[in-house]
C-alpha cells in the first residue's frame, strides 16, 4: 500500500479551518500532520511558529499548503521548494506576477509540483458553463461580484495594505472563472478604482475588458454591498444567455435553472494536487493575477470616504 502524502499547512486562518482541513481529510492519499502559524495552534496536529521551523523539524513532509496572506507567500513557497517540497498555493498565488513566475521556474528546475489553486474554478456549475460556451457565439460577458467586507473579511487589516488586493481579493475569483470559461485570452481595456482615503487598496472597481474576436466584458467589484450578496456572471451569446450565480455554483440558461452536482471546490483542488504530485507535474495559471496587476497599472483612482470597520 502506498503511504499517504504528508502535508504541512502554513497559515491556520478561517479558510484553512473551514475549507482546507475538511477537504484534506476527505481526500484519499493525503494526510495533514503539521501546521505553522504564529498565533493559532491546530488541535491534534504538530504546531510550529513559522514555515522555517516546520521545514526544519519535519524533514519527512512531502508537500506544503500555503494559506497565509499574499505578502508572505513568496518567501514561504521559495523555502518549501528549495527544501524539496511540493507546493499548493491558495489564491492568489502571489502579490505580483513576477513572484509566481519565479516560483514556477524553481519548481520546474527541481522537478517539483507547484499548483496555483483557483478554488472558484471548481464551482459546481463552472465546467458546465464552459461546455455551453464552447459551442456558442459569444457577444458579451457581465460580472457583478459584490459583497459586504465587514461580513466576509472582519478584522483583516492586511487586505487594505499595498499588497493586500482590497476588493480584488474576492474579485480575482470572478476573473479566475472568466479566464477558465471564455475560450480566448482576455485583455484589460480600462479600470476605475474607488480608493478609501485611509487605505492603500480599492474598496470597489469597474473593469472593461475584451477578447481578440471582440467579446465585450465588463466587471463590477464592490466591498460595500449590504443585504443580498452578488457573485454573478452573465454570458450573452447569439444562441441564448447563461447566468452563473453563487460564485459559480448555480447555473441557468435562458432563465431555466439546470441541475448541478454538490459543491466541493476544495475537495476537487486536493484531488488535482494529489494527481499532480503523483506525476511530478506543475499547474500554474497566472491569467487572473495578470488581469489584477493590469488593473492596478492602468486604473484611474478616485478617492472615497475612509473605511471604518
Amino acid at each position: 500500500m502506498t503511504s499517504p502524502l504528508q502535508l504541512g499547512l502554513v497559515g491556520f486562518g478561517k479558510i484553512a479551518r473551514d475549507q482546507h482541513l475538511p477537504a484534506i481529510a476527505a481526500t484519499d492519499g493525503l494526510e495533514l500532520v503539521a501546521v505553522a502559524d504564529p498565533e493559532v495552534d491546530a488541535p491534534g496536529l504538530r504546531n510550529y511558529a513559522n514555515v522555517a521551523d516546520l521545514l526544519a523539524r519535519e524533514p519527512d513532509i512531502d508537500a506544503i499548503i500555503l494559506c497565509q496572506p499574499p505578502r508572505a507567500r513568496f518567501a514561504a513557497a521559495q523555502a518549501a521548494l528549495l527544501a524539496g517540497k511540493h507546493v499548493f498555493l491558495e489564491k492568489p498565488p502571489g502579490t505580483i506576477v513576477s513572484e509566481a513566475e519565479a516560483l514556477d521556474a524553481i519548481a520546474r528546475d527541481a522537478d517539483l509540483t507547484l499548483f496555483t489553486a483557483w478554488h472558484s474554478r471548481e464551482g459546481a456549475a463552472v465546467s458546465q458553463a464552459k461546455r455551453w460556451i464552447a459551442s456558442k457565439t459569444l457577444r458579451s460577458v457581465r460580472i457583478d461580484w459584490k459583497e459586504d467586507v465587514r461580513v466576509w473579511h472582519p478584522g483583516q487589516t492586511w487586505i487594505w495594505q499595498p499588497d493586500g488586493f482590497g476588493v480584488f481579493d474576492p474579485g480575482i475569483n470572478a476573473l479566475s472563472i472568466l479566464t477558465a470559461i471564455v475560450p480566448e485570452a482576455v485583455r484589460l481595456v480600462s479600470a476605475d478604482l474607488d480608493l478609501p482615503s485611509n487605505c492603500a487598496t480599492p474598496i470597489a472597481a469597474r473593469l472593461t475588458m475584451d477578447t481578440a474576436s471582440g467579446i465585450a466584458i465588463v466587471a463590477e467589484f464592490d466591498f460595500r454591498q449590504t443585504g443580498a450578496q452578488s457573485w454573478d456572471i452573465r454570458v450573452s451569446a447569439e444562441e441564448g444567455e447563461l447566468l452563473l450565480t453563487q460564485g459559480g455554483n448555480r447555473i441557468a440558461v435562458d432563465g431555466l435553472d439546470l441541475p448541478v452536482d454538490a459543491e466541493q471546490e476544495y475537495r476537487s483542488l486536493y484531488r488535482r494536487f494529489a494527481e499532480l504530485v503523483g506525476q511530478n507535474a506543475r499547474d500554474v495559471d497566472l491569467a487572473p493575477l495578470r488581469l489584477v496587476s493590469d488593473a492596478f497599472l492602468m486604473g484611474r483612482t478616485s478617492l472615497t470616504e475612509p473605511f471604518i470597520e
